[in-house]
């Protein structure tokens, strides 16, 4: 290593606006900065805010944070909607294309900072074309799993099969997941019939991978979770596919701290105190992510669920950015009363590393979004699998398949979420003695997380200096 200094490269880092996007980007670019990679790492004004305080001043000396302005002119936009954390659903694709618009903005960026390397997400494919047209390389990185991106590109490339090969058979089932099969249904929809001129989601999601130079790709996941997904992605796309490992922060970082509800401090203490006193592993822990609100009906659910398993919890509720809500008004009427002593209930943000790892946690109910599933693996904690939209019913599929949690079934009749089997299942996962299995299998797993972390990274950067001394 002692030649680095004559082997410093550039890269600019340029995620998708969303924090299950961008903290991926940002642990990678961490890692690279420690061994000598100059990051230019471009988002948002209101995602660096995010950002910044997460970048110790090691960091900073070799991480530069680019502001990327998104034009409200012609959308009503405003600027602290230039992210999906809380943005109100119906304005997703006004936000892709503000993106979208931006794009001289950002050719004007890669002119100034001529980067060596150009590292790009699935929403923005044309990132890859204009730094091409400057020469500059582009590798895509996916912050999804291998087996979702598998999911997808089989049904690209493959669309009249009606037998998945042997490696991802399990994943033909995600389809009967209602609101998979609508989000399936509708990308392929708006890529042929597109009336507004507007880049499907399909078109940037194949493109962005087609565009990739050097015939490699970067996926975030190891070998040991998804190795047969890894294998088949390589075979569908005819390139190098390398896994960087988790990328979830390390435990000496600084947490995700943003709690909105005055009822708790900003560092979590009180939270942490509230654990204090709780069995061990007697605690579930429930977040379904930044970008997915629920129901009045999953709302109404899940609080039964929770009173009828009699385990101690923690629920964190969000709700689009500005609305005003009352909380006691959309649980069930006398729930926050009758779970005073078990359970306590934050609005927004919580510190989720911190209480992942504190010992009195004993599941994980997550939505099962990538990065949620990384963190609960690292943190020793088993997943009960609750997943929402997009690809968290694969990676739900991805959790019980390897053993390291359960997933709650969804009705039959209106495949909607059933308050008996969310208490049936947080209590197998919590309570009962076949939950020994999937406590083993998640502390296995994070043993290997431990041990392969830096050789995976390591690998990441012997690839990236072998393409770019080319």
């Amino acid at each position: 290593m002692g030649d680095n200094k004559k082997t410093s490269f550039s890269i600019l880092m340029f995620p998708w606006l969303a924090h299950g996007h961008i903290t991926p980007f940002l642990e990678l670019a961490k890692k690279l900065a420690e061994r000598n990679f100059v990051i230019y790492f471009c988002s948002t004004p209101i995602n660096l805010n995010f950002i910044k305080p997460k970048l110790s001043p090691k960091h900073l000396r070799s991480i530069c944070l680019v502001e990327l302005q998104l034009s409200s002119e012609f959308l009503d936009l405003p600027p602290h909607y230039h992210t999906t954390n809380g943005l109100p659903p119906h304005l997703m694709s006004t936000l892709k294309k503000a993106l979208d618009m931006a794009a001289p903005y950002f050719l004007t960026l890669l002119k100034n900072l001529t980067p060596n390397l150009l590292l790009y997400d699935f929403i923005q494919p044309w990132a890859a074309t204009l730094a091409s047209s400057l020469n500059i390389p582009a590798v895509h990185f996916t912050t999804s799993s291998a087996a979702t991106t598998c999911f997808f590109f089989h049904l690209v490339k493959k669309p009249y099969d009606t037998e998945w090969p042997p490696p991802i058979t399990n994943l033909q089932d995600c389809l009967k997941f209602k609101a998979l099969e609508k989000f399936v249904r509708d990308i392929y929809i708006t890529s042929t019939s597109n009336h507004n001129n507007d880049m499907s989601d399909m078109n940037r999601f194949t493109q962005s991978f087609e565009q990739s130079s050097f015939g490699l790709i970067f996926v975030k996941t190891f070998r040991e979770l998804e190795g047969k997904y890894l294998d088949y992605l390589s075979l569908l796309l005819d390139k190098r596919i390398v896994p960087t490992g988790p990328l979830v922060h390390d435990d000496d970082d600084d947490d995700d701290i943003s709690i909105k509800d005055d009822e708790y401090d900003e560092d979590g203490t009180k939270i942490i105190e509230w654990l204090n006193n709780k069995e061990r592993s007697s605690t579930v822990f429930m977040c379904f992510g930044s970008e997915y609100f629920l129901s009045k009906e999953e709302r109404e659910e899940i609080a039964h669920g929770l009173e009828l398993s009699q385990v101690n919890f923690i629920w964190v509720i969000r709700f689009p950015l500005g609305e005003k809500i009352e909380l006691e008004k959309e649980l069930p009427k006398g729930f926050l009363q009758r779970t005073k002593d078990k359970g306590i209930i934050v609005e927004g943000w919580a510190p989720q590393r911190k209480i992942l790892r504190h010992e009195s946690i004993g599941g994980f109910v997550s939505h099962c979004g990538w990065s949620s599933v990384m963190e609960g693996l690292k943190y020793r904690v088993p997943i009960i699998a609750m997943p929402m939209h997009l690809d968290q019913p694969i990676n739900a599929k991805v959790v019980e398949e390897v053993g390291v949690g359960l997933e709650v079934k969804r009705n039959k009749l209106n495949d909607g979420l059933d308050r008996d089997e969310i208490a049936k299942v947080i209590k197998q996962v919590v309570l009962e003695k076949m939950s020994e299995n999937v406590r083993k299998k998640v502390k296995d797993m994070s043993d290997l997380i431990n041990k392969i972390n830096e050789e995976l990274i390591d690998r990441v950067v012997d690839e990236l200096k072998s393409v770019l001394t080319i």
